[in-house]
C-alpha cells in the first residue's frame, strides 16, 4: 500500500495526537472482532522504544494526558527495543498503544522483511514527526576511510541499530535498496549511547541513528568529538526513496549539530502511533481528541517535533487510519485519502 506524503516542510505548527486501544480478538474464537468494535481498555499499556530516545517521553506525556483528561482510564509507559519489537507486542495483545516507524508498520502490514510470513495490520491514531537518517561517523574515521557517500561504508565496522528496532530496520532498507548486502559490512548491532562509544573508542567506523532531528545522543557526542554526518548523495537517495518504505527526501541544516556546519541530504519516515484493529472505536476518538487538545505537553518533551504536530499529518500515514481517528480528522477538516480508510 503506497500513501499520500506531505513534504517535511510544508506541514504547520500546532496540535497531535495520539492514543487509546483495545485488546485484539481472542485467538481460540472463531468470531473476528469488526475494527473498532472491541471493549474499552482501561488500563493502557504504551510500548515506546529506550529511555535515551524520543519515543519514552512523548509515551510518557500521552499517559499523563490520558491519566489526566479520560475518566477511568490509566497509560503505562514501557521501554522497549522500539518499532519491531512494539508491532510484535500489539499483534501478540502485549501492548495497547505503540510509536512506530512508517517503514516498520508497513513492513508489518505487508509481511515483509521481519515480518515476513507473519503480517501484522495495525492502524494509525495520529503520525507524530519524521524521524532522519543520520549516519554518524568521527571526522577523522570519515577522512582516514574517505566517507563522502553512504554507500562508502561498505568494507567498514557499522552498527545498524539495536536488534528489533526501527534503526535496524531502516537501515536494512537503506542497504538492500542501495543494493548492500549486509555481508558486505563488518555489522554491529548496537543502541545509540553504545554506537557513540564504540565509535569513541575505536571500535566503529560508524553508525545509523534514525531520530528526530537535534538528538540529544548526537548533539552530545559533537561537543566531545568532532563527528562528521556521512551524507546520502543524490543517486542514493533517489534509490532509497523511489524504492520500498515510504521515504522522503530530507536536508538536515546546517548547524543543527557542533561542528556540522553544512548541511547533509539525507532521507526521512515518519512516525505514528498506532493501535490494533479491535480498539475501541470511541476511545480512539476520545484519546486522539485528548491529544490534539493537550498538544503542549508532547511538545514539552519533544520540541523539534512541533511544526509536524498538527492534524494534516496523518496524510503521511504508512497504514489506515483508525475508524475513531478517521471521525476525529473529519471534524477537523482533513480528507483522507481512499487508501488510508480502513
Amino acid at each position: 500500500m503506497r500513501r499520500a506524503t506531505l513534504s517535511l516542510a510544508a506541514i504547520p505548527l500546532s496540535a497531535l495526537l495520539l492514543a487509546g486501544c483495545a485488546q485484539p480478538a481472542e485467538s481460540g474464537d472463531d468470531k473476528e472482532i469488526a475494527i473498532g468494535g472491541g471493549p474499552v481498555q482501561n488500563r493502557l499499556s504504551i510500548v515506546t522504544g529506550g529511555t535515551a530516545g524520543v519515543y519514552y517521553p512523548i509515551g510518557g506525556a500521552l499517559s499523563t494526558i490520558i491519566g489526566d483528561n479520560l475518566e477511568g482510564q490509566t497509560g503505562s509507559v514501557e521501554a522497549t527495543g522500539a518499532s519491531v519489537e512494539n508491532l510484535r507486542l500489539l499483534g501478540r495483545g502485549d501492548g495497547h498503544l505503540a510509536i512506530v516507524q512508517g517503514d516498520a508498520a508497513d513492513q508489518a502490514a505487508t509481511g515483509m522483511a521481519d515480518f515476513e510470513g507473519s503480517p501484522i495490520q495495525t492502524y494509525s491514531l495520529a503520525v507524530l514527526y519524521p524521524n532522519v537518517l543520520h549516519t554518524v561517523t568521527l571526522a577523522s574515521i570519515a577522512e582516514d576511510k574517505g566517507f563522502e557517500c553512504f554507500s562508502d561504508v561498505v568494507g567498514s565496522r557499522y552498527s545498524i541499530g539495536d536488534i528489533g528496532s526501527g534503526n535496524e530496520a531502516t537501515t536494512k532498507q537503506v542497504f538492500e535498496s542501495l543494493e548492500i548486502a549486509t555481508a558486505d559490512v563488518e555489522v554491529d548491532q548496537l543502541g545509540y549511547a553504545e554506537t557513540a562509544s564504540a565509535l569513541q573508542n575505536n571500535q566503529l567506523d560508524a553508525g545509523s541513528w534514525v531520530v528526530g532531528e537535534g538528538h540529544a545522543g548526537i548533539t552530545e557526542l559533537g561537543t566531545t568529538d568532532d563527528i562528521h554526518i556521512i551524507p546520502l548523495c543524490e543517486e542514493e537517495r533517489a534509490a532509497v526513496v523511489n524504492g520500498y518504505g515510504g521515504y522522503t527526501e530530507h536536508i538536515i541544516k546546517g548547524g543543527t549539530y557542533p561542528g556540522v556546519d553544512e548541511d547533509v541530504p539525507t532521507i526521512a519516515v515518519w512516525n505514528s502511533l498506532v493501535v490494533a484493529g479491535e480498539f475501541n472505536e470511541d476511545q480512539a476518538y476520545d484519546i486522539t481528541s485528548a491529544m490534539f487538545e493537550h498538544m503542549d505537553q508532547i511538545i514539552d518533551v519533544y520540541a523539534p517535533g512541533e511544526e509536524y504536530l498538527v492534524p494534516e499529518t496523518i496524510l503521511n500515514s504508512p497504514v489506515p487510519v483508525h475508524p475513531g481517528a478517521v471521525r476525529f480528522y473529519e471534524e477537523q477538516g482533513v480528507r483522507l485519502p481512499q487508501e488510508l480508510l480502513p
